[in-house]
């Protein structure tokens, strides 16, 4: 089985690649230039004949990209998957709540690969493909707006401290700053957080924020809703502070501690200083 696979040159791509290698011999391919899915799912299409699958990271631009190819092959497109077996798909839906497994018919195979659920194989070399001269350009990247704040963003952050209601105010959030200075991290938030207003939306941690793949992630005063775990899931240990010994996010939390943020998380930032003389 031959196995086309579009990567973007992260970790993702390489979790996907460990995927694809599992349906046989493959091929890696990529594209420069601004983005535009319309033109680059054309070269994707043109590289991918003769091929029995087409894989992709399920990240934001995997996703389009890939459902403009299937658009353009007429074929089915399988979302966040987690393995195959012949023509049967495991994957993840409502934001890992809910494994389905479904006959994927048709040919070639087009699917992504959930992310954080396989390991990240080795680079392999990448042929860069070029855009048809006569492809569709009219959707396009016309600006990149940076993030602003500076410092480590939450997709290669390997410290996440995040607050939630349980903060309090925007206010509350200077000993979740301090922690995450302390600790090289990022600082995230709940989507409670951002709907208030306390914090932006690109700090939001959740299926419709950033999914995070940090060592370590603290969540201070979150409940742990199905949506906010969804993009939470991929550091490797959790540690939960919350005064709620019921709340749920203590189910997928490695640490727990139950009791008052604001005197724990400042405790833990004076023990930090402490230890490091300062």
């Amino acid at each position: 089985m031959s196995v086309l696979v579009f990567v973007e040159g992260d970790e993702l791509s390489l979790q996907a690649l460990t995927l694809a290698r599992t349906l046989g011999e493959v091929k890696a391919v990529t594209l420069d230039g601004p983005y535009a899915p319309a033109a680059w799912a054309a070269a994707i299409v043109e590289a991918s004949r003769g091929m029995d699958a087409i894989v992709a990271a399920g990240s934001d631009h995997g996703n389009e990209l890939l459902a403009h190819v299937a658009a353009r092959l007429d074929q089915p497109f399988a979302a966040n998957v987690t393995a195959v077996d012949g023509d049967v798909v495991t994957r993840v839906r409502w934001g890992g709540s809910l494994i389905e497994q479904a006959r994927l018919h048709g040919s070639p195979k087009i699917l992504t690969v959930a992310p954080h659920t396989q390991p990240a194989a080795e680079a392999v070399p990448v042929e860069r493909l070029v855009v048809p001269a006569d492809a569709d350009a009219s959707v396009r990247v016309l600006e990149t707006v940076s993030e602003s704040g500076g410092g480590v963003s939450l997709r290669d952050a390997k410290v996440v401290v995040s607050g939630g209601r349980g903060v309090g105010s925007a206010e509350g959030f200077a000993i979740i700053e301090e922690l995450a200075g302390l600790l090289g991290g990022a600082v995230g938030c709940s989507r409670v957080v951002t709907s208030a207003g306390w914090r932006p939306h690109a700090d939001q941690v959740g299926q419709t924020g950033t999914k995070i793949s940090a060592d370590l992630y603290v969540a201070c005063g979150i409940s742990g809703a199905t949506q906010h775990i969804a993009g939470a899931k991929g550091a490797k240990k959790i540690l939960a502070i919350n005064d709620d010994a019921e709340a749920p996010i203590f189910a997928s939390a490695d640490y727990a501690v139950v009791g008052d943020l604001h005197e724990i998380v400042p405790a833990i930032s004076a023990e930090l200083r402490r230890v490091r003389g300062q």
